[in-house]
């Protein structure tokens, strides 16, 4: 995995991200609501390396600490909705009866919830919610799909011959599904979490951006509920396109991060890719030996 070129890719620019957040102290010139009354909406410059607001406050430095809050919400309410979507979606394809289909009529529910609106409903009953209780509210809207995928897939798996030779053996339900088939799942758990982790920080983002969460938690759903607040479209691009960028380049990586662990997990696509790459090493062989032989036979001419 770590020598497929998605999932370095991804990887790469999740690394960016965290060093963005891990050392913004350092890195960002400015503090996030520091003003220069001075640099008023100013375009990018030596001193502002992506230009000022309306208050003249630096918007890399809102960027690098705003990218904090977006990666502590979209990971800890990626966890919490993997393991709530694992824990209903595998029990609910694997346990007979009444008792699987309970929990997948609970997946139903919660499938069908509006999940903006009542994100918007819950954050707005606290003055100021803590960032542990918007990933709590994002998780819970947010580990049904999962659970839905995962309850298919284990439903196919409860009738192989290896998930049937360990009941037959008389081991126990918590051990067949832990060692026998959790390990199958592994390429669809990994995009449950890598869609639920984009779709935290959209979310997060879309809440920020229609004034829900308090615009003392910085982060880049704030700087685009400012720069709209505050006239910036389409004018003044520097204000909302680094954000923008941000949001996509970090749902790039997850994606990249996720196509990478499907081609390792699944032989299919394991296979394809190496031949692919294979190809790729063979052309660029014989086009490097084509130029060879030109040079070789101009020099002789």
């Amino acid at each position: 995995m770590f020598t497929n070129t998605k999932s370095i890719t991804g990887f790469a620019i999740l690394g960016l991200f965290v060093l963005l957040a891990a050392l913004a102290d350092v890195i960002a010139p400015f503090g996030p609501l520091e003003k220069d009354y001075t640099a008023l909406k100013q375009p990018p410059s030596a001193a502002h390396w992506l230009g000022t607001t309306h208050l003249g406050e630096d918007v890399f430095s809102q960027i690098a600490y705003g990218t904090r809050g977006v990666l502590l919400v979209g990971l800890t309410a990626g966890v919490l909705a993997t393991l709530v979507a694992v824990i209903i979606g595998v029990s609910a394809g694997f346990l007979p009866g009444w008792r699987g289909e309970s929990l997948s009529a609970l997946s139903n529910v919660f499938l069908v919830l509006p999940a903006i609106p009542l994100m918007i409903i819950v954050a707005s009953q606290y003055e100021d919610p803590s960032l542990l209780l918007i990933s709590a509210v994002l998780a819970i809207t947010g580990w049904a799909w999962g659970a839905r995928v995962l309850r298919a897939q284990t439903m196919s798996l409860r009738n192989r011959d290896f998930v049937q030779a360990a009941r037959a053996n008389g081991e126990p339900l918590w051990r067949i599904i832990t060692v026998e088939m959790l390990p199958n799942l592994t390429a669809v758990i990994a995009s449950s979490f890598v869609g639920t982790v984009t779709a935290a920080v959209l979310g997060l983002t879309t809440l920020a951006f229609v004034g829900v969460i308090p615009i003392t938690n910085l982060n880049w759903g704030t700087i685009l509920y400012w720069a709209q607040a505050n006239g910036a479209f389409p004018d003044f691009w520097w204000w909302y396109v680094p954000a923008g960028l941000a949001i996509a380049l970090l749902g790039a990586a997850l994606s990249l991060i996720s196509f990478g662990i499907d081609e390792y997990v699944n032989p299919r696509l394991r296979s394809a890719g190496v031949r692919a790459r294979t190809k790729k090493r063979v052309a660029r062989k014989r086009r490097a030996e084509l130029l060879a032989a030109k040079r070789t036979k101009g020099s002789t001419e």
